[in-house]
């Protein structure tokens, strides 16, 4: 049987992804990487995490990369998951609602981004992407049903690394809005 109990950074240092562990340096927040958890299997989806955290599925900050494209925002291509890439911060519990993207963007089209194009924008691979410290800078839409929490668990840069902060603080460092663009329950 194997195991997803947690297990404290070690001498090596916190397991978080090299990008995201030098990211917290330059932010001054080193002292973060004693709470970062490294999992023994990979917790990719937000329900996975919130299993091995034994927290609340709505407490895991899910980082999503979209593609916008047309007016105002640059047109890079009409394929599905091209365009400019946007950053939604979701809480685990919910889905983006691709609309209200859109609506709140003004762009003329949004669809998930496709893994490449993750990689490309973040530095990260699906399942890991943090909500900070990617590679490019890009436009960070935060739902605001993240403030429910005094406390998030978001990936560390690789599917099997997490870390607690403060919602307001990680939105303020993801350099974040606040928007409404959870999908609404009927």
């Amino acid at each position: 049987m194997t195991t997803t109990a947690a297990t404290d950074a070690d001498a090596e240092g916190s397991g978080a992804h090299p990008r995201f562990a030098a990211a917290l340096e330059q932010l001054g927040l080193g002292e973060l990487h004693s709470r970062i958890r490294r999992f023994p299997d990979a917790t990719r989806t937000a329900a996975e995490a919130a299993t091995a955290l034994g927290c609340e599925l709505s407490q895991i900050c899910k980082s999503l990369i979209f593609a916008a494209w047309g007016p105002p925002l640059l047109e890079r291509s009409r394929e599905p998951g091209g365009g400019e890439p946007v950053l939604v911060l979701m809480g685990g519990a919910s889905r983006v609602d691709v609309e209200r993207v859109r609506e709140e963007l003004g762009a003329a089209a949004v669809t998930r981004a496709k893994a490449d194009v993750v990689r490309e924008t973040t530095g990260y691979a699906i399942g890991g992407v943090p909500p900070f410290g990617h590679r490019t800078r890009t436009k960070v839409l935060a739902d605001r049903s993240l403030l429910e929490h005094d406390l998030v668990w978001a990936a560390a840069g690789t599917p099997h690394t997490v870390f607690p902060m403060e919602p307001r603080k990680l939105i303020a460092l993801a350099g974040g809005t606040l928007v409404d663009v959870r999908e609404r329950t009927s």
